[in-house]
């Protein structure tokens, strides 16, 4: 079965930052590839390092291998956050992702979230004290 992810106006996705430490390549429409370091990711898309920004609008599959195994998704490009002299970050959206790729990606980034969330404990929480 083919993921459809959507995204939730009111609860923004969670998103693990990489840092560019996980290499993905971009393969386009007309056959042509380009190499990405994956920045950012999450269930519903990511940021992508690249040579040279891609038209806000493009659709492209992008492939990367995660802790949860490979992921291979239909994506469609976002307006580029900002523009540097060697490599221009870009922001993507996944359409369409396979039954084995979402679940790659659904834990990686719920085995990150899960570890980063500690929560607050009853014994750390005080009431505010009178003035």
């Amino acid at each position: 079965m083919t993921h459809f992810p959507q995204v939730h106006p009111q609860k923004r996705s969670p998103r693990i930052q990489l840092g560019g430490s996980v290499p993905a390549l971009v393969m386009l429409e007309d056959g042509q590839r380009a190499k990405a370091k994956l920045q950012t990711i999450s269930v519903t898309g990511g940021l992508l390092r690249l040579a040279r920004t891609l038209s806000q609008g493009d659709f492209v599959e992008v492939a990367f291998q995660i802790q949860g195994g490979p992921v291979r998704g239909m994506a469609e490009m976002l307006s580029p956050v900002r523009a540097a002299s060697d490599a221009s970050l870009q922001p993507f959206r996944f359409v369409a992702l396979g039954d084995d790729d979402h679940r790659a990606l659904r834990m990686a980034v719920d085995s990150v979230t899960d570890r980063s969330f500690q929560g607050i404990r009853s014994s750390q929480w005080s009431a505010p004290k009178p003035i």
